[in-house]
């Protein structure tokens, strides 16, 4: 739990590859970590405001839900699963697989890197 706490708290994440998704590379997410508790929000490109809670669930891994409205006013929710770990130059990377419950059918797989705050 000490290692992805110190990787996500309070760290912003930019995308690095979302094919299938509505996020990209002009979406900045944010995120909070207080024990096992994981929560954040995500704006930029095509997402207007966004927010997602979800726990640690392993030394690298974590589970969150996340809502957003699009710029086109559509709301939309899903579940992602996802890792913590690090590229080859030191930044943290995240690496999900996820799914619509809300606004939306289907899912798939993204990447996404810490960026400069």
């Amino acid at each position: 739990m000490l290692r992805v706490t110190k990787s996500l708290n309070n760290r912003r994440f930019s995308v690095v590859e979302n094919a299938s998704g509505l996020s990209d590379a002009r979406t900045v997410f944010h995120y909070e970590v207080e024990g096992d508790a994981v929560w954040g929000t995500y704006k930029g490109g095509h997402i207007r405001m966004g927010n997602q809670v979800g726990r640690i669930t392993g030394p690298d891994t974590i589970e969150l839900l996340y809502q957003c409205i699009t710029t086109d006013g559509e709301i939309r929710a899903g579940w992602s699963r996802g890792t913590v770990g690090v590229d080859e130059v030191g930044r943290t990377t995240l690496n999900f697989v996820w799914g619509w419950l809300s606004g939306a059918n289907g899912g798939g797989e993204s990447s996404y890197v810490e960026v400069d705050a």
